[in-house]
């Protein structure tokens, strides 16, 4: 809790976790308010225990410094988790030492023709300690059965190659599974999943990925995401996966991460571009939310309408500078979203099904990297969005109308301004 009064402010907490909260409350009222901050007593906590940002690390490689600089924005806004995509088609990011061939193929770039790179045991465990030191937990995602491109390149044998699709620009979306059927796929997965969790120690769960495994029968991504959930839970982690992976009827204990939503599946099937396998996988999600609440399991919002930060931004800048980069950064399959659609919304209303909070395990965001180029194109997408999924995972009071959050908004921008972090200037704001 924060109590300020003419006398002077107190900050309190039951745990040093609850007084770190409160000292961030604090910084946000001085944010707000300079020295003069009303007398006022403020007593809350989370709504949601999970307050989440899903970081994609592999389709451009951020190094150690930058992933510092994401924990310190998940610090600020009381964010505890940081989901690393560690893995998928265009690399892998951290050791496995019995398979040296992963980083050796999989460091080596990224997407287009970026950088790669990957994070040593020693990177990890540094970036681990300051994380802790935040209060924020970084989670490991391994993605398979499919995303599996990088492990492709290097053990061949142990994917397999599907029928690719054409592409407009002449090249071919290429697809790569893991068959749960062959032996030696086992003998990876256990190979990868005990390399990931001691680098990994303060995490409870271990994210499995199972989306979309285009290419695969229904029957084999079932089997595949049964028995690498059964086995991450034999190693002592809890499972998370992506919303495909309640086909599978998981264990009820597992958490189903909601990314694909109505709105986004309505838009992306009526167009005539979009190719029948991805029809397909679309209506299939439909079902995926329902499936997982009938088990009595637990959502992680991540809808992609207001939560996935690689839209394009929606309003212009204040700062004709950066129409250059609003054109270019942001995913366009995707409609572009005001800084205001970040915040008009709730968890449980917004999601299908969905009629209370003790069905939801909470909230996270996700930035991917298919058009971020740079640390500061990360960083545009990510400002002035993440304080938005923040409110939406810490606050139980009655939402706060637009005006009012705009002009709070504002007051973070010399924030930002001090710790040299890029931010989108929209023009809904009066910025300082």
């Amino acid at each position: 809790g924060v109590e300020v009064t003419a006398a002077g402010i107190r900050v309190w907490g039951a745990t040093t976790e609850g007084v770190f909260r409160g000292l961030t409350t604090l910084r946000q009222l001085i944010a707000v308010h300079g020295a003069d901050i009303p007398c006022q007593r403020i007593v809350d906590g989370p709504r949601f225990a999970w307050r989440g940002l899903s970081f994609d690390v592999v389709r451009t490689f951020h190094p150690p410094e930058t992933v510092r600089r994401v924990i310190d924005m998940c610090a600020l806004y009381k964010l505890n988790v940081l989901h690393l995509h560690l893995t998928d088609d265009q690399g892998w990011r951290f050791e496995v030492a019995a398979r040296p061939e992963l980083i050796k193929f999989g460091s080596l770039g990224a997407m287009a023709d970026r950088p790669g790179g990957y994070y040593t045991p020693l990177e990890l465990a540094d970036l681990n300690r300051y994380a802790e030191e935040r209060f924020v937990t970084l989670v490991p995602e391994i993605d398979f059965p499919g995303h599996t491109g990088a492990v492709s390149r290097a053990y061949p044998e142990l994917t397999t190659e599907l029928p690719g699709i054409p592409l407009p620009n002449g090249g071919t979306l290429e697809f790569h599974s893991l068959d749960p059927a062959d032996p030696e796929v086992w003998t990876f997965v256990e190979d990868v999943v005990d390399a990931v969790i001691p680098q990994f120690p303060r995490s409870a769960y271990l994210h499995i990925g199972g989306d979309e495994a285009w290419g695969m029968s229904d029957e084999a991504h079932a089997a595949f995401v049964r028995r690498a959930a059964e086995l991450v839970r034999a190693k002592g982690k809890r499972v998370v996966g992506w919303q495909e992976i309640a086909r599978a009827d998981v264990d009820q204990a597992d958490l189903t991460q909601y990314w694909l939503d109505v709105q986004d599946i309505d838009a992306i099937s009526e167009r005539p571009e979009v190719p029948e396998f991805l029809i397909d996988h679309l209506a299939k999600a439909r079902h995926d939310v329902p499936k997982a609440l009938a088990r009595g399991g637990k959502l992680l919002v991540s809808a992609t309408t207001y939560l996935y930060f690689d839209r394009p931004h929606a309003a212009s800048s204040t700062d004709p500078e950066q129409e250059e980069t609003r054109a270019r950064v942001g995913l366009r399959a995707y409609p572009p979203a005001t800084i205001q659609d970040g915040v008009d919304w709730d968890p449980v209303a917004n999601t299908p099904g969905v009629t209370s909070d003790d069905q939801l395990a909470g909230v996270e965001a996700a930035i991917w990297c298919e058009t971020v180029t740079s640390r500061d194109d990360l960083e545009f997408l990510l400002l002035p969005r993440l304080p938005g999924a923040a409110e939406k995972a810490w606050s139980h009071t009655t939402p706060t109308t637009w005006p009012t959050y705009a002009t709070h908004l504002a007051a973070q921008a010399p924030t930002w301004h001090r710790r040299g972090w890029t931010y989108f200037k929209s023009s809904e704001i009066d910025w300082p």
